[in-house]
């Protein structure tokens, strides 16, 4: 059967993966408006009310706007850490309790025929988390929103089919971004913050060795970064390690505007 990864919108202005094997549907967040998360579903032929499950990372609001509208919709069930359920209440609205689901983080679970593990990553929320999800012997990884990549979190991507892992500045265009107070270059900027395009190009440089393939770049940010800019960094990165773009690691984009392609794991 086959595994496959979409991601239906990636960026600050909101973020939803869908990821698929054999029986099973899962989004991993929901940070559009519920409405914009059906289109999106509709362009891959997806209903809604055919998924098994909506996984949260944590609670910033471009990864649960739509969490709470799907949720009672179509009554799915909402998987997310105690803390992170705490945290996100007043976003999402009332869930029944009967859609509740808690996971401990770094305890694995089943959703039908996937098996889902939580991971901890660095970020300022209560308890964020990625998520790695195998089917059989393959696996594919969603992990955004990280100030920094620790040892930890990469054991936890080694040796998976695809990552998603987050390419989100540029660190002279934030820097010059006027529109940015100090305050929030800062946040940006820090180790609970966000990765730049060269710190995601270091991180893939170590994931290639552990075995890791495929990679999207994504939660580009619409003010301190461009697709271009994220892609070309990346590869002068890697070629510069000595690792061919193309043929070593196959690199793709993610969109903050419109639905990626569709990403089958054979």
């Amino acid at each position: 059967m086959k595994f496959q990864l979409c991601s239906l919108n990636s960026g600050s202005c909101g973020n939803s993966t869908y990821i698929s094997a054999g029986g099973t549907r899962l989004l991993v967040d929901a940070g559009l408006s519920g409405q914009a998360i059906t289109t999106a579903l509709a362009q891959i032929n997806v209903l809604p009310e055919t998924l098994n499950g909506l996984l949260v990372t944590h609670e910033h609001i471009d990864h649960v706007r739509g969490v709470g509208v799907l949720a009672r919709k179509y009554r799915l069930p909402v998987y997310a850490n105690y803390r992170t359920w705490q945290a996100m209440h007043r976003l999402v609205g009332d869930i029944p309790a009967a859609q509740q689901r808690i996971f401990d983080t770094e305890q694995d679970f089943f959703i039908g025929d996937l098996n889902i593990l939580p991971f901890a990553i660095p970020h300022d929320t209560v308890e964020p988390v990625a998520f790695r999800v195998h089917y059989g012997h393959r696996s594919v990884a969603v992990a955004t929103d990280l100030g920094h990549v620790s040892k930890r979190v990469l054991t936890r991507l080694s040796g998976a089919d695809l990552v998603l892992l987050e390419s989100n500045h540029d660190p002279d265009m934030l820097i010059n971004n006027d529109r940015y107070p100090l305050h929030l270059k800062r946040r940006i900027q820090s180790t609970q913050g966000h990765l730049s395009n060269a710190e995601c190009a270091q991180a893939l440089i170590k994931l290639n060795d552990s075995g890791v393939r495929y990679a999207l770049l994504g939660h580009l940010s619409q003010d301190n970064n461009t697709p271009e800019l994220a892609m070309q960094t990346v590869c002068e990165a890697l070629i510069k390690s000595g690792l061919t773009p193309g043929r070593d690691i196959m690199l793709d984009m993610t969109w903050r505007d419109r639905v990626g392609g569709m990403y089958t794991i054979e």
